[in-house]
C-alpha cells in the first residue's frame, strides 16, 4: 500500500466542503477554551436555555455572577458520579443537583471532585433531579468532558429565546447549541485529513513513515505510523494505540501501554509491514490530569475502573471513528488487529472496517501494573 495523496491545502471557507463542519467545530472549541478559563457559556437545546460554568473551575465571583441571573443554580454531575455519591444509585442520565442555602465554591468542589475528600459529608442537597442527556444541561457536562475538566457543571436557566439587553453576561458569554456539543466528536472524527508525512527510520522498523491527520478546525491530531508498504487488498496487521504520557515516554510501570506501543512496533516490523495509530485518547479518553486523579483514587484502594467512575465518566471514554476514518483514507477495510480488547473489535465493526483476526498482544505483568492488568480481564473483557 502507497498513499501518495497529497496534503489538504489551504482553501476559503467558501470553496471548503467541510465549512460547515470548520465552523461547527471551531464554535465548540471556543466554548471549551472559556469553560477552561473558568468564563460562562449559553446552551441552547429542546429543553431551553441556560448558563454554565464548569464545575471545576468556577470561582466565588462567577458564582455570584450565575446565580444572579435566575434562580435556583444546579450543579449537574454524570449519572456516574451521582451514583457513587449516593444520590440516585440506578442514574445512567445526569441528575441536576440542587443546594440547600445556595452554591459556594466548597460544596460544589465536594459534588464534583472526589480527590479532595473522600469520606467528608456531602453538602445539604434540596433535589436531585435526573435530567436528559442531550438537553442543554447534558451537553454542558459533555462540554466539560470535551475540555478536559472534571465531567461537571453548575448552571441556570434564563428566561426566554436569547439574552436579554440589560443581561450584563450578555456581551461576555458565548452561545452554543447542545446539539452542536453533541455532535463534536463524531464531526471532529469526519473532517480528518492528512496534513503532514515525513520518512522517520525507527530501531528495528528503518522504512517508516508517520503521517498525522487533523480535524478541520486544526484541532486534536492522531498520528498514523506506518512500516514498510502494507498491500491494502490483503488484511493489514493494524494496532490501535491511545496515547500515554507516563508509559509511552515515561515508562511507568502503572500500565502495560510502553510494552504495548514498542512490541506493536517490533510485531510489525518482524510481519514487514502494517500500521500503528497513535490516537490522542489519553487515559482510555479522560485526559492526562484526569488520568493521574483516577491514579491517586487508586492508591486509596479503586481500582482503574471505579477510580474512573468516582471522578464522574465511564469505564472507557474513547471513541474508534477516528481510527476507522484513518483507516479509510489509508484505503484500509480489512486488518488484523493486535489487542487484547473485544470492544476495539467491536467498535471498528459497526464503522465499517471489518476486523478478519484478533491478534494478542500480551506482555508480562510487573507488581504495579498486576492489578490493573486482572481488573481489565475481570471486569471489562480483556483476553490474556
Amino acid at each position: 500500500m502507497t498513499d501518495n495523496a497529497p496534503c489538504v491545502p489551504f482553501a476559503s471557507a467558501a470553496a471548503d466542503p467541510l465549512a460547515d463542519t470548520g465552523r461547527l467545530l471551531a464554535r465548540v472549541d471556543r466554548g471549551l477554551a472559556e469553560l477552561r478559563l473558568g468564563a460562562a457559556v449559553t446552551i441552547t437545546g429542546d429543553d431551553g436555555r441556560l448558563m454554565a460554568l464548569a464545575a471545576e473551575s468556577a470561582s466565588a465571583q462567577t458564582l455570584a455572577d450565575l446565580a444572579a441571573l435566575g434562580p435556583s443554580p444546579r450543579v449537574i454531575l454524570t449519572g456516574r458520579r451521582a451514583s457513587v455519591l449516593g444520590l440516585a444509585p440506578a442514574a445512567t442520565t445526569p441528575v441536576a443537583v440542587t443546594l440547600k442555602g445556595g452554591l459556594d465554591v466548597g460544596a460544589i468542589c465536594r459534588l464534583a471532585d472526589p480527590c479532595l475528600d473522600l469520606d467528608g459529608p456531602l453538602p445539604a442537597i434540596a433535589a436531585v433531579d435526573p435530567i436528559a442527556g442531550d438537553g442543554s444541561a447534558g451537553a454542558a457536562v459533555v462540554l466539560a468532558k470535551l475540555a478536559r475538566l472534571l465531567p461537571a457543571a453548575v448552571v441556570v436557566a434564563l428566561e426566554g429565546a436569547g439574552p436579554p439587553a440589560t443581561d450584563p453576561a450578555a456581551p461576555l458569554a458565548f452561545a452554543l447549541a447542545a446539539t452542536d456539543i453533541l455532535r463534536y466528536q463524531t464531526a471532529a472524527a469526519r473532517s480528518l485529513r492528512k496534513v503532514s508525512e515525513a520518512r522517520v527510520p525507527l530501531a528495528g522498523a528503518e522504512h517508516t513513515r508517520i503521517l498525522a491527520f487533523r480535524p478541520s478546525d486544526g484541532g486534536t491530531e492522531h498520528l498514523a505510523i506506518i512500516v514498510g508498504e502494507p498491500d491494502s487488498l490483503q488484511p493489514v496487521l493494524t494496532r490501535l494505540h491511545s496515547e500515554c504520557f507516563t508509559g509511552d515516554l515515561l515508562g511507568s510501570l502503572r500500565c502495560d501501554c510502553g510494552d504495548q506501543l514498542r512490541g506493536a512496533l517490533d510485531a510489525i516490523a518482524a510481519e514487514g509491514s502494517g500500521v500503528l495509530l497513535y490516537l490522542a485518547q489519553e487515559g482510555r479518553g479522560i485526559g492526562l490530569v484526569n488520568k493521574l486523579r483516577a491514579y491517586q483514587l487508586q492508591d486509596q484502594g479503586f481500582d482503574t475502573l471505579d477510580a474512573n467512575g468516582q471522578l464522574g465518566f465511564d469505564d472507557d471514554e474513547r471513541i474508534y471513528l477516528p481510527a476507522a476514518e484513518i483507516l479509510r483514507q489509508l484505503g484500509i477495510s480489512r486488518v488484523r488487529l493486535l489487542t487484547n480488547n473485544p470492544l476495539k473489535v467491536e467498535a471498528l465493526g459497526r464503522h465499517a472496517i471489518t476486523v478478519v483476526e484478533r491478534v494478542p498482544h500480551i506482555y508480562e505483568p510487573n507488581p504495579y501494573n498486576l492489578r490493573y492488568l486482572q481488573t481489565k480481564a475481570r471486569r471489562s473483557g480483556h483476553l490474556f
